[in-house]
């Protein structure tokens, strides 16, 4: 019944390939569907019934496909934390040219042109933030969230060349 519960926040894309039973992806669907307290708990009871008719094999992918969908998302937020503290070192004034010469070595394909114009209109962003009354919602500007933007998908798409090469390195040994 536990795993029935973990299985009811799985994402589509995992749940799919899992070919499980009709009966127990109607009950999933279901028990989403129910509001009232004590039907989602009998409902729940019916859920994890059919998950004890399931062989070991079936078990084994539901708990590595919840592994998958934990893992990869503490991943996704890593990686997000990785891009928002490079955004703020290439704006930060002290340390900006260490930064972003930092930048360079690890990421030689960025478009430096585009990377400068961002970082320059994100710092005057900055500073017109600054000056606006106390008690104001402070936003960020546009060139602030591009920066991000450009940060993030240069990480993937180097990280993604990097994880290839290494595939390929692998597969050459064998």
């Amino acid at each position: 019944q536990q795993l029935g519960q973990e299985l009811l926040t799985l994402r589509a894309g995992l749940l799919n390939p899992l070919e499980l039973p009709d009966r127990l992806l109607e009950a999933l669907k279901e028990r989403k569907r129910i509001t009232d307290f004590e039907g989602g708990r009998r409902q729940m009871q019916y859920i994890g019934k059919l998950m004890r008719q399931l062989d070991d094999d079936d078990v084994a992918a539901i708990r590595a496909a919840l592994q998958v969908q934990r893992d990869g998302s503490a991943a996704e937020i890593s990686m997000l934390h990785q891009a928002e503290h490079w955004r703020d070192r290439l704006i930060d004034p002290a340390s900006h040219d260490a930064a972003l010469s930092e930048w360079l070595a690890q990421y030689p394909d960025t478009d430096i042109q585009q990377l400068r114009a961002l970082v320059r209109q994100a710092r005057k962003d900055a500073d017109a933030a600054a000056k606006q009354p106390a008690g104001s919602a402070t936003r960020q500007g546009r060139a602030y969230r591009e920066l991000f933007q450009l940060v993030k998908a240069q990480m993937l798409v180097t990280d993604t060349a990097q994880d290839a090469v290494a595939d390929e390195s692998d597969d050459d040994q064998d």
